[in-house]
């Protein structure tokens, strides 16, 4: 571990395809202004599903960033992540195709369904006209490391390449995954999610989870911690990240954005609100003991804010139980009831919210929120200037993953 933590994980690029941006400082100016996106869900064949409300990413092209030829290969979430990833290696200063390199760098992201809209779109074919009428892409589409593999080899980069298969959580294992390569000597690594659950089939399935809001009002569908709390509005799109060896990044003169310092995760059960207390609070606990860091020097928490009473009444309790004193007095924001939950890329776009309010001394609110009922000093209607170090970004998911991620602003990596 010692060895590890000599080898600093620098986040030195960011890149976002989100429903309130498609660009990492357009994402952030939404964020910072407490702007919404959630709206009433408009993709073809949803038109009549319970599910109304949903954060859609509109105006995407992504013809701009990736050749056609990846482009019919691959589904609306990979398009999603190549996206990103273009931005994050272009801000980081990273190139691709010819990498000088290319066994220096590696490629982790999480995905909570894969390609559920290019694989509905096949299985129509082969319905409808035969199994002759189904393309070969069909086999790898769907599948939810698609994005992994496309950005590796649309990029030429050949260190170690992973798929995390864990959840919701899967956002933070991913990064603290990519830290974990590079202070084992992969010189950077490209990480993160997106997800693009928005498509008939995908909407479907999401049906069953009990926790997901069918409220038809954009500004009601999503209150966490409020007693008008009714589950989720879900999104899609995500962010990608470049994470690479703090001496490295600072050799090649690039800006160090922020330095993943501590991670943990722990599991609890599916829906078992209750239990993700003690779960929650122990990943934090872990995420601290990595990072060395004591709970009073936390100076922002991005909660999960899953929506739900018994969700938000334990995510409360495990910040006061991990944190102490200190959780009743800590921001605490959500930004993410103004967007709705991209599943396994929320808590990537957390943790990408938490890097610019760090640069910025601000606190982001959480929109459509403006009364609590749980003892948080949850940040509401108008972003909060503060001295900002050390945030804390928390995540679970509905079958039972809980995790916790210390991220460090730039320069304070010594701390």
């Amino acid at each position: 571990m010692s060895s590890e933590r000599a080898r600093g994980a620098a986040i030195t690029g960011i890149g976002v395809i989100a429903p309130n941006g498609l660009h990492a400082d357009a994402y952030w100016k939404s964020v910072r202004e407490g702007l919404g996106a959630l709206d009433r869900i408009t993709r073809e064949g949803c038109e009549d599903m319970p599910l109304r409300v949903g954060g859609e990413v509109r105006g995407f092209d992504p013809a701009g960033l990736i050749e056609e030829r990846f482009l019919v290969q691959t589904d609306r979430f990979t398009h999603f992540g190549m996206a990103a990833a273009a931005l994050a290696l272009d801000e980081a200063g990273l190139g691709r195709g010819d990498p000088a390199e290319p066994y220096s760098i590696g490629v982790v992201t999480a995905a909570g369904s894969g390609g559920g809209e290019f694989g509905q779109r096949e299985l129509q074919k082969l319905w409808g006209q035969g199994s002759k009428f189904v393309g070969p892409y069909q086999s790898i589409a769907w599948f939810y490391a698609a994005s992994t593999g496309q950005i590796s080899i649309w990029s030429g980069f050949k260190g170690p390449c992973g798929v995390v298969a864990s959840d919701e959580a899967g956002g933070l294992d991913a990064i603290a995954h990519a830290a974990r390569t590079v202070r084992r000597g992969t010189g950077a690594m490209v990480v993160g999610s997106a997800e693009a659950p928005l498509a008939p089939y995908s909407m479907v399935c999401q049906l069953g989870y009990p926790e997901l809001s069918t409220a038809e009002d954009p500004d009601r569908a999503y209150l966490p911690f409020t007693e008008r709390a009714r589950g989720f509005a879900p999104a899609e799109g995500g962010a990608m990240l470049v994470v690479e060896d703090e001496h490295r990044a600072r050799e090649r003169g690039t800006d160090i954005r922020a330095v993943v310092a501590g991670h943990s995760a722990t599991f609890t059960g599916a829906s078992r609100w209750e239990e993700s207390r003690e779960g929650l609070a122990r990943a934090i606990k872990g995420a601290l003991d990595e990072a060395g860091c004591a709970p009073e020097e936390i100076d922002v928490v991005f909660a999960d804010a899953m929506g739900v009473p018994e969700a938000d009444r334990a995510e409360a309790l495990a910040i006061a139980d991990a944190l102490g004193a200190h959780g009743s007095r800590v921001p605490v924001t959500a930004p993410k009831t103004g967007t709705g939950r991209a599943y396994c890329a929320a808590p990537v776009l957390d943790v990408v919210s938490a890097v610019f309010a760090m640069e910025n001394g601000l606190v982001p609110p959480t929109p459509n929120v403006f009364d609590i009922c749980h003892d948080l000093d949850l940040v509401m209607s108008r972003a909060r200037p503060a001295e900002l170090r050390t945030a804390l970004v928390l995540s679970r998911g509905l079958m039972g993953s809980n995790a916790a991620l210390v991220v460090r602003r730039g320069g304070d990596s010594a701390r």
